[in-house]
């Protein structure tokens, strides 16, 4: 089995990290398999939703410090940060709803690829921790910035500083977890989280994602203006008239076939 495996179901992909040895730690090889894995899913142009889990009982570890401490200048660091830093950005702009499955411990820069997802669904017994403090290093793949995002100043650093292992029901009451669920049932959960949200129109929920992108990162009225930017396209989509045109037949059954035609109905 491949170190990293991208696999269909339908309109849902599920990127797993295959490295249970080692606690789904990334080396070199398995960052640039990652990279190319989030790559290949911006090929499927009506991919709804994309999983990242790891397999066996722990989700991703962060780099695989065995292998990667055979590459000690500067440069060396600075290569595999922006490696894996681009990767995550491009799966944080991933157009369709992205998902981390999380079983077990997340450590490290597992918690980096953990929050480049959207959503977070953990086992009760899993647990997530920045723990790059306790080896004289900050996050490097824009973990720090997104938790600080997600939860400010003082929770970040609170996080950060004192690489604080939290259980996922911890946080999931601060908000960096967002469904828990029974251990052994993450993927499982997310996959039918991920089901849900391709019974809506992918237009849609890709429009969603841009606004609430764009609330995150731009001043306000910018923000807005990105929202009103989106409705209009939406607005005459073929998955809105198909909805209009099911909720008009279903008012005018309901009024015993009265006129309820878009040129009667009040705002159109």
């Amino acid at each position: 089995m491949p170190d990293i495996s991208l696999d269909f179901h339908d309109r849902i992909a599920i990127l797993t990290v295959n490295r249970p040895q080692v606690r789904n730690a990334l080396n070199l090889q398995a960052m640039a398999d990652f990279a190319s894995a989030i790559e290949r899913a911006y090929t499927v142009p009506d991919l709804a939703a994309l999983i990242v889990t790891g397999a066996g009982k722990s989700f991703v570890s962060g780099g695989d410090i065995s292998e990667l401490s055979n590459y000690p200048a500067e440069a060396d660091a600075a290569r595999m940060t922006a490696r894996m830093a681009d990767a995550l950005e491009r799966l944080a702009e991933l157009p369709g709803i992205t998902l981390a499955a999380m079983e077990g411990p997340a450590r490290g820069g597992g918690c980096e690829v953990a929050l480049a997802c959207d959503w977070r669904v953990a086992a009760e017994d899993a647990d997530m921790g920045y723990v790059q403090i306790r080896l004289g290093l900050t996050t490097g793949w824009g973990g720090a910035v997104r938790l600080a995002r997600m939860g400010g100043h003082a929770r970040a650093l609170d996080l950060l500083a004192l690489g604080r292992v939290l259980t996922a029901p911890e946080a999931h009451r601060l908000g960096i977890v967002t469904h828990l669920c029974q251990p052994g049932a993450a993927l499982n959960t997310a996959l039918q989280i991920a089901g849900a949200v391709a019974q809506f129109d992918t237009a849609a929920v890709r429009a969603y994602k841009r606004i609430v992108r764009a609330a995150d990162s731009l001043p306000m009225d910018e923000a807005q203006a990105v929202e009103r930017a989106e409705f209009p396209k939406l607005w005459v989509g073929e998955a809105h008239r198909r909805a209009e045109d099911a909720f008009l037949k279903r008012e005018s059954a309901s009024n015993g076939g009265a006129d309820t035609s878009r040129a009667n109905k009040p705002g159109y």
